[in-house]
């Protein structure tokens, strides 16, 4: 079961890869929560948590696509050198800011709109970048669950240890830490060893390959509604994490550590479903998987916006992890294994600003409406519309399966049917009619 689990951690270069990111996430999620306490500390508005969220995720929302048509021109190694630099350079600067007592707002919003301009080259880039790390392309879906693993598995360090050390010593040291924590991950990606890159030919100018690739995203219907449904889910239900200050203190009646908990309540949500995904063989399957996490998110808000007890809020948190994480490692999964090669940085470009790029308008939105109608209420309505979507998406997915089925018969998933090794059931596409 063990090395089922762990079986992508056979490739070198990804084993570097993990060891280095467990490291820097660590960091990462202890900045998210002290940036997000420092600005609720300092000006008591949910508005604010809003907007400086807003400008930290736009920059993907028009950025990613320019990122991912350089992922699939320019060496992908060297542009994540390049970016996590960079964003040791915004920790620095943010910690230099807090450590010396000059922080204002607007330094706030300023680098935040920085690490997500930085965040838009990135991302795109990491996740087109995972198939280069793994030596069997079998292990592709196993990769990404364990890498999700680690965003989750931080999740639930980074938030607890960020909230005693801003009770203790204040949040610039979390900061500070961040900052320091972007080695692991710079030394590891130095320390790979990568078969050298094929050069492209026939390179095309920038907005032609950028329109080709958005005319392949829509021409596949499974990436399609796929690249929906997460845009759907990212503007409704994900920017639900910056009202959690708002919750902490203003319904739980707690401070720095009850946020802390809250965050790690969803981390461990989101660990477990990394866990479970991690343990599947197969991809075969994913298309339910997609629909009942959509589900669990949209009920684990719910719950989580009327509860008015912090074990209760803990437990639907964490539903709220499991049904989130669950319905976006499947939907990479999918989406990684069904694409072509030589399109992938551009797709991953459009998963992106799916995810991260239609949070911030949600994020602003959100801060606003708890603002005029309270967070709670927002809250319930966005898991109602998660609930919606999901279900147009179920409605779906038999017309979705009928077109990835040519697609897993080319890259033999679907021959396993007759080995015996899956039911008809647990597929994500149906079996063949006699």
């Amino acid at each position: 079961m063990r090395g089922q689990l762990l079986r992508a951690l056979e490739s070198r270069n990804f084993r570097l890869f993990f060891i280095g990111q467990s490291v820097s996430l660590v960091g990462t999620w202890m900045q998210q929560v002290a940036i997000s306490w420092l600005i609720y500390r300092l000006t008591g508005s949910a508005v604010l948590l809003g907007v400086v969220s807003f400008a930290g995720q736009i920059p993907s929302f028009l950025f990613s696509p320019l990122a991912g048509v350089l992922a699939d021109r320019w060496d992908r190694r060297r542009l994540l050198l390049w970016t996590q630099a960079l964003a040791m350079v915004q920790a620095s600067l943010l910690a230099s800011f807090v450590l010396t007592g000059l922080i204002q707002v607007w330094h706030l919003v300023a680098l935040s709109c920085l690490l997500g301009i930085i965040n838009a080259f990135d991302i795109p880039v990491r996740q087109a970048f995972v198939v280069e790390m793994v030596e069997k392309k079998e292990d592709l879906g196993n990769a990404i669950a364990l890498n999700s693993s680690l965003v989750n598995s931080a999740r639930l360090i980074g938030p607890s240890l960020a909230g005693l050390l801003i009770a203790v010593l204040g949040e610039g040291v979390c900061f500070l830490i961040n900052a320091a924590s972007y080695l692991a991950v710079i030394l590891a990606i130095g320390a790979m060893r990568l078969r050298p890159a094929k050069p492209r030919q026939n390179r095309k100018h920038v907005l032609h390959e950028l329109r080709e690739g958005v005319g392949y995203a829509v021409g596949s219907a499974p990436i399609r509604s796929i690249l929906i449904l997460i845009a759907l889910m990212g503007l409704v239900g994900m920017p639900y994490t910056v009202l959690l200050p708002v919750f902490a203190r203003e319904i739980l009646q707690g401070g720095a550590h009850t946020f802390g908990f809250l965050m790690a309540a969803a981390g461990l949500g989101a660990l477990a479903s990394t866990i479970f995904l991690a343990s599947r063989k197969s991809v075969l399957g994913l298309g339910k998987v997609i629909v009942i996490a959509t589900g669990v998110f949209g009920l684990g808000l719910i719950g989580f916006a009327l509860s008015r007890a912090l074990p209760l809020s803990l437990l639907f948190l964490g539903m709220t992890g499991f049904g989130a994480m669950a319905m976006i490692a499947s939907s990479n999964t999918v989406v990684q294994t069904i694409v072509e090669d030589e399109k992938r940085g551009r797709v991953m470009s459009f998963f992106t600003m799916a995810v991260m790029g239609m949070t911030p308008l949600g994020s602003l939105a959100a801060g606003v409406s708890a603002d005029a109608v309270g967070a709670p209420a927002t809250l319930i309505v966005g898991g109602l519309a998660c609930l919606v979507t999901g279900s147009v998406f179920a409605s779906r997915l038999p017309a979705l399966q009928e077109v990835v089925r040519p697609i897993y018969v080319r890259l033999g998933i679907i021959p396993e049917v007759a080995k015996g090794l899956q039911t008809a059931s647990d597929l994500f596409v149906p079996p063949e009619k006699p």
